[in-house]
């Protein structure tokens, strides 16, 4: 405990100078959108300056996979052409939406920056989406032409839409040799929309996350401050200059876990970002991390398991220094399973909190943090506050669980076209209510679940992650959800869907037992379903639970 007091007080005394006055990451109070929040005061404030900035990093390189590879100058000068044509030809300017519809590519991310140039938003669609779905996002942002690789144009094509479709495979790689050398600029706010994600919608509708300049420089200030703390831990002074490292991406580009986080910060770092195309696969991204000396990578648990399944000692993964488990809860199981097979993982590996709303994540658990208490997804980073609150809106005492609130420079202006949703999620002061529940213990916070996951039984709250972490300890067990289904004197009762190898080797009644030895009798699963089939996900990797049934 002495040594955990002894290093936070560590890091209080490095962010301290960092955030003080006159440190490269002086914090202050502004006033933003009528409340008052905690900002970076010596900031960027456009996506379109980071850009700019970035033209300095020359032939490093930037955005990598398969297919290609586009160092910084490369990037900067396509994303100046590309913009200059989408102006040209389709008239986009300030505030004209861009849908980009594609599995992660350079091009992706080239269209993301090319926006930013007009002032115009991104808006980065599921690529998993059918058809219908697609529909959906196209009349609900109404994008002025819609970016995709080849085999998304194909599915544009049949919903029969009328909005231009521009190929990255032929139609990009045309117009940018065409414009090259013309680099279009826009006067821009700081609260001025910057991008458009949508909520996985594993609840209802997915709806439109808007986020502004102010969020995203901000996301990328956050890490560079981080990497600014980690040289203080070490002794070793800082000036923001590119180290060298490399990323791998195997989340969507449409998610904040690879955008927000990972392919915008590295333009401000100076870092690259690798990427893994096509369905993941354990031997072909191990391969990847070998052949491309990956040094960070933010995995979904779902993808953390599968490696297990392979024996990690065939592969040379001594580039690997950071590991993170993100997008998803993670079990304490899997965590441990995890530093026993990946050399990595047994010093730093991570979890956080957050949502697509957030931006970036409200809170981290730093691997020593996590080593000791698996249960934690960490303290709140800087510039974050986060409350527990009551039904009311009262902010309970440690301990007490409720409704995880945030308030933060990341935080989202609101959802497109929609302002009952946000006036329901952000409050006047912009505190966002996250719809998650948990409780703040010694300044840490523990993840209960989704108010809509609540399982509510004959008087008591059960929570499905307790019971699935406790089904995951189980070494049959390959993963697990849990729900609620009606019960006529209950209300609801807990069942549960476990997937193992081979259902035929287990039984009910020992799961029964094993989750009996760990948790009350009232969370115990009455109902089961045993199956080697794989639980319903979406392409952030978390649980489709509205596709989740159990027969009688």
């Amino acid at each position: 405990m002495t040594k955990a007091v002894d290093l936070q007080a560590l890091a209080a005394q490095i962010a301290g100078k960092l955030t003080g006055p006159g440190g490269p990451f002086e914090m202050t109070v502004e006033e933003v959108l009528g409340a008052k929040i905690p900002v970076f005061r010596n900031r960027r404030r456009s996506l379109l300056e980071l850009l700019e900035a970035s033209r300095e990093l020359g032939d490093r390189d930037y955005l990598v996979s398969a297919e290609k590879r586009m160092t910084f100058a490369e990037h900067y000068e396509a994303a100046g052409a590309l913009a200059a044509a989408l102006a040209q030809r389709y008239g986009i300017g300030k505030g004209d939406r861009i849908g980009i519809l594609a599995a992660n590519t350079p091009e992706w991310v080239l269209t993301f920056w090319a926006a930013q140039r007009l002032g115009a938003i991104p808006v980065g669609y599921n690529a998993w989406w059918a058809p219908q779905e697609v529909v959906y996002g196209l009349d609900h942002t109404q994008p002025v032409v819609v970016i995709a690789d080849a085999k998304r144009a194909e599915l544009l094509a049949q919903t029969g839409t009328r909005i231009p479709v521009l190929t990255m495979e032929r139609d990009l790689p045309t117009l940018v040799e065409e414009y090259v050398g013309e680099y279009p600029e826009i006067a821009l706010a700081e609260d001025d929309p910057a991008c458009i994600l949508y909520t996985s919608g594993t609840t209802g509708r997915p709806k439109g996350v808007v986020h502004s300049h102010r969020n995203m420089v901000a996301v990328s200030d956050y890490h560079r401050f981080t990497d600014a703390l980690a040289a203080g831990f070490r002794g070793l002074p800082w000036d923001g200059s590119p180290t060298g490292r490399r990323y791998l991406t195997t989340s969507p580009l449409f998610h904040i876990a690879s955008l927000h986080n990972l392919a915008v910060p590295r333009l401000v770092t100076g870092d690259t970002v690798v990427f893994q195309t096509g369905a993941f696969e354990a031997d072909k991204v191990l391969r990847l991390v070998e052949s491309e000396r990956i040094t960070n990578w933010a995995a979904v648990p779902t993808m953390a398991s599968r490696l297990l399944a392979v024996d990690l000692t065939q592969y040379d993964l001594s580039s690997l220094a950071a590991f993170s488990l993100n997008a998803a809860p993670s079990s304490p199981a899997l965590q441990q399973r995890l530093r026993e097979r990946l050399p990595v993982a047994q010093v730093a590996l991570t979890t956080s909190y957050g949502c697509t709303e957030s931006g970036t994540a409200a809170t981290v658990a730093t691997p020593m943090e996590l080593a000791a208490d698996p249960e934690t997804v960490g303290r709140t980073i800087i510039g974050v506050a986060v409350e527990v609150r009551d039904p009311e809106g009262n902010v309970v005492p440690d301990g007490t669980e409720g409704e995880i609130c945030i308030r933060s420079p990341y935080v989202m202006l609101g959802y497109w076209n929609d302002e009952a949703a946000t006036a329901a999620s952000i409050d006047p002061d912009r505190w966002l209510r996250t719809g998650d529940f948990g409780y703040v213990s010694e300044g840490k916070l523990y993840m209960a679940g989704r108010r809509s996951d609540l399982i509510l039984r004959g008087g008591e709250n059960v929570y499905p992650t307790e019971i699935e972490n406790a089904l995951d300890e189980h070494p049959a067990v390959l993963e697990s959800a849990v729900i609620g289904v009606p019960h006529e004197d209950l209300g609801q009762e807990v069942a549960a869907i476990v997937v193992v190898a081979d259902p035929e080797a287990l039984t009910e009644d020992e799961l029964r037992d094993h989750v009996a030895q760990r948790l009350a009798y009232f969370k115990v699963p009455a109902r089961w379903l045993i199956t080697a089939d794989a639980l319903p996900r979406n392409a952030t990797g978390k649980v489709l639970r509205r596709e989740l049934s159990i027969g009688d």
